[in-house]
């Protein structure tokens, strides 16, 4: 794969999972709503696919250094591949009730995680288990913060308080 293809399907599907993992933490943590969560993946899909191509778009051709066909190469695989990983969310979203697909996302996204920070690690000629822990562990830490944000707003925002 080419350069500009790998910059642009590392960084989307990356996005992807934390993003959406995120969102997906956080809302169930603060609303428990199976409508709240597919609402947002789906939203993640679209509006923030779009928006790291474009930003993607932008750092690529603020480099000067690429020609349009390679900024184009990048945001396109950008947009697709975080499209797409964020979509696969909605399976176990419609094949579990909400506490199981969240958990069952949790795994899904942390397995893909380390599929790519081991081919990267591979790649890169470096220890491939020092590169998939420090990934696990960053993400490991986004699913907990969201989870502490949408406990937190529940508690803040929920009716009556």
């Amino acid at each position: 794969m080419n350069k500009h293809l790998n910059t642009g399907m590392s960084f989307g599907l990356t996005s992807g999972v934390i993003t959406t993992l995120g969102l997906m933490v956080g809302l169930h943590a603060g609303t428990h709503s199976p409508l709240a969560v597919i609402g947002g993946v789906v939203t993640v899909a679209v509006a923030d696919a779009l928006s790291d191509a474009l930003g993607i778009h932008i750092a690529e051709e603020s480099r000067g250094d690429m020609t349009a066909s390679q900024i184009w190469q990048a945001t396109l695989a950008t947009f697709l591949a975080k499209f797409f990983m964020a979509l696969s969310f909605v399976v176990p979203l419609l094949s579990f009730e909400l506490d199981v697909a969240v958990m069952v996302s949790v795994a899904w996204g942390m397995t893909v995680v380390a599929v790519l920070s081991y081919r990267m690690a591979r790649a890169q000629g470096v220890a491939p288990w020092r590169v998939i822990g420090e990934h696990l562990f960053i993400a490991a830490l986004v699913v907990v913060a969201t989870q502490l944000v949408g406990v937190w707003v529940a508690d803040t925002f929920q009716a009556g308080h």
